[in-house]
C-alpha cells in the first residue's frame, strides 16, 4: 500500500456503492476515474473523489499518477440514521437511512515488476545449479 484515502459517513447505502466498486477494482487509478466519469450512478462521483484523494496522497510521497493502480477498494457499512414514519393503530415504523465508509488503497506497478524480476532470477539460479549437478 502506497497511499490510502477514506470517506466516512457518506450518505449512500453500501449495496449501491458495491455496484460501482466492481467496475474499477484492480484497474489503474487514471483508468478508474475515466470509467467513473461515464457511469450514471450516484456513487460514481463519490468514489472518484476518494480515488483522486488517494492519488494526491501518493503524489505527495513522490509517486507518479501513471504507475498507480487500485489494490484495495471497499465500502463498509456505517451507522444508520434512524427516522420514524407513522404506521397504523398509532404505531411508528422505523426507517433506516444507511451510510457508508469508502476505503481506497493504491499501489505502484514498480513493486510488481520488482517482485516478478526477483522470482525469475531465483528460478534461473536454481536451473543453473541443477544443470551443474
Amino acid at each position: 500500500m502506497i497511499a490510502k484515502a477514506e470517506a466516512r459517513y457518506v450518505r449512500i447505502s453500501p449495496s449501491k456503492v458495491w455496484q460501482t466498486l466492481d467496475l474499477v477494482r484492480g484497474k489503474s487509478a487514471l483508468k478508474a476515474i475515466e470509467i467513473l466519469n461515464l457511469v450514471t450512478k450516484k456513487a460514481s462521483p463519490l468514489v472518484s473523489k476518494v480515488i483522486k484523494s488517494a492519488m494526491a496522497n501518493a503524489k505527495n510521497k513522490g509517486f507518479s499518477e501513471k504507475e498507480l493502480f487500485i489494490s484495495k477498494i471497499a465500502a463498509n457499512t456505517g451507522p444508520f440514521l434512524k427516522r420514524f414514519r407513522a404506521a397504523s393503530f398509532g404505531r411508528a415504523a422505523m426507517i433506516r437511512k444507511r451510510t457508508s465508509h469508502l476505503i481506497v488503497e493504491l499501489d505502484s506497478n514498480e513493486k510488481i515488476i520488482d517482485t516478478t524480476a526477483k522470482i525469475k532470477t531465483n528460478a534461473v539460479k536454481k536451473l543453473k545449479t541443477e544443470k551443474k549437478k
